[in-house]
């Protein structure tokens, strides 16, 4: 099969690969659309936990080619998605529900080859069915299911001003989830007006232009802060300004991706006199049920965040594109095209 490799660092080939055999109890899909994801890049940077060389790719849909011998309730010509997340189910953390923080935890994509190809190997519990999603909105339920999660840590009170730096895909999916939580406004901060515009369309109160006039406007917003601050950028800088906007007894979500070692400044008294919480929320847990649920409810609008449906072909191109073009929004690989 075609798939594209990242060899190392900063290193990225596309070729012949080894079809993939599935194990008794795995499954085989062909891809029929894969979302390039901002983890991805970090991956190709080398600023995230993956194994090389790796096919990467965790935003997937396609349908059922193989099953293993192993494998009764599954049949050839199934339209799926996956979890990309494999949870061991022994380790302490699996068996107190907080199967996303794994002690051996193998995800597709990052430590296991991923759908940055014709073909993926996946366990069949990961596996779940999407019924009539078109393949290019179904390839969000991973990127939704984090959203989910991240909601169900935030616990975003009815009522609560939220504030969102960030209006890329990540970002304009909480947009999304947030507008539906209760909160009476959602202030988002982004570069790109075309960005916030959309995000505008998608259930924010207010759009705010990141820049030398953002503190005032949020200040006017909101004069003692926000309730909820969530960082959808993974810029460090960012995620550090955001605590000037956070309410006393307020809650500041860490969704972004930041590269592994990168730090901030805070001061752990203002922590402490403003009760401040902290939440993290990484990837997700058992959430792709809920994600698909709002994808075929339409509750959650997917379509108008695709800017670019690429050729697997043009994989470097794509790459490329991520990195440099400030107004793109989700990419997808199309890996029959």
């Amino acid at each position: 099969m075609k798939a594209a490799i990242i060899e190392a660092p900063g290193k990225i080939s596309y070729g012949e690969v080894p079809d993939p055999a599935p194990a008794p109890d795995e499954v085989v899909l062909q891809v029929a659309a894969a979302g390039l994801c901002g983890t991805d890049l970090h991956i190709l940077r080398g600023e995230y936990e993956a194994v090389y060389p790796i096919i990467p790719g965790h935003e997937f849909a396609g349908t059922v080619v193989e099953v293993g011998n192993a494998v009764k309730d599954v049949a050839v010509g199934m339209r799926a998605t996956a979890d990309p997340n494999i949870f061991c189910h022994e380790c302490a953390f699996c068996r107190s529900n907080k199967a996303n923080q794994c002690a051996n935890l193998q995800a597709v994509g990052v430590n296991r080859d991923g759908a940055f190809a014709e073909y993926v190997r996946i366990p069949r519990e990961n596996l779940y069915p999407i019924g009539e999603i078109p393949f290019i909105e179904a390839a969000f339920a991973e990127p939704l299911g984090c959203v989910v999660l991240a909601m169900q840590r935030a616990q975003i009170a009815p009522g609560s001003d939220v504030l969102l730096l960030g209006a890329g895909p990540m970002g304009c999916l909480l947009t999304q989830a947030v507008s539906h939580s209760g909160a009476a406004r959602l202030a988002v901060v982004d570069l790109s007006p075309r960005r916030l515009e959309l995000a505008r369309a998608l259930g924010a109160t207010d759009a705010v232009p990141a820049g030398p006039d953002q503190t005032e406007r949020l200040r006017e917003l909101a004069p003692d802060g926000f309730d909820v601050v969530i960082d959808a950028t993974g810029v460090p800088a960012v995620v550090e300004g955001g605590f000037a906007h956070l309410r006393k007894r307020g809650k500041y979500l860490f969704f972004g991706v930041c590269p592994t070692g990168e730090q901030i400044r805070i001061t752990p008294y203002d922590v402490f006199r403003n009760d401040w919480q902290i939440i993290g929320s990484f990837a997700l847990s058992y959430t792709i049920q809920e994600s698909i649920r709002w994808l075929q409810s339409g509750r959650v609008r997917v379509a108008p965040l695709i800017s670019h449906e690429i050729p697997l072909s043009d994989v470097a191109a794509g790459l490329e594109r991520a990195q440099t073009d400030p107004e793109r929004m989700k990419i997808l690989f199309l890996p029959g095209s």
